[in-house]
């Protein structure tokens, strides 16, 4: 598995506008993109920052894996995402690995890049995102 960069940060919110007027105005950043993440019952909005991303996730559903992680946890950092080149062969190499994983295949996520999610049990309580893009 060849790790190219950190992608984004995924950081949890109860409420989307205030904090995407602070991202915006206060901290002079553009947001770039939006959308609603159907399969994950969040909307998304993305701060770029130099080669990474500042992702903000609203749930839009009490049942979604973000609002049950506001619910334990109040919001803040969510999860950390680490773009690969492969991200199949990467999920099958840390299942491999004897890693434990959220997803056991990769599923499309925002962008409509691939992700796959590696369980925190086994990264010492950090929720990883593996993701690649499409190609340009």
């Amino acid at each position: 598995m060849k790790i190219t960069r950190i992608d984004h940060l995924g950081i949890a919110v109860k409420d989307l506008e205030p904090v995407k007027k602070l991202y915006g105005e206060g901290l002079n950043l553009t947001l770039h993109h939006e959308e609603v993440v159907e399969s994950q019952k969040v909307r998304v909005c993305f701060f770029k920052v130099g080669e990474t991303n500042l992702e903000l996730l609203l749930a839009t559903s009490p049942d979604s894996p973000v609002a049950k992680f506001i619910d334990k946890n109040g919001e803040g950092i969510h999860h950390i995402a680490l773009e690969v080149d492969d991200i199949a062969a990467a999920v099958e190499e840390l299942k491999a690995a004897g890693v434990r994983m959220v997803d056991d295949k990769p599923r499309e996520g925002a962008h409509g890049a691939q992700v796959a999610f590696i369980h925190p049990k086994s990264t010492h309580g950090v929720l990883i995102e593996l993701c690649q893009h499409r190609p340009k």
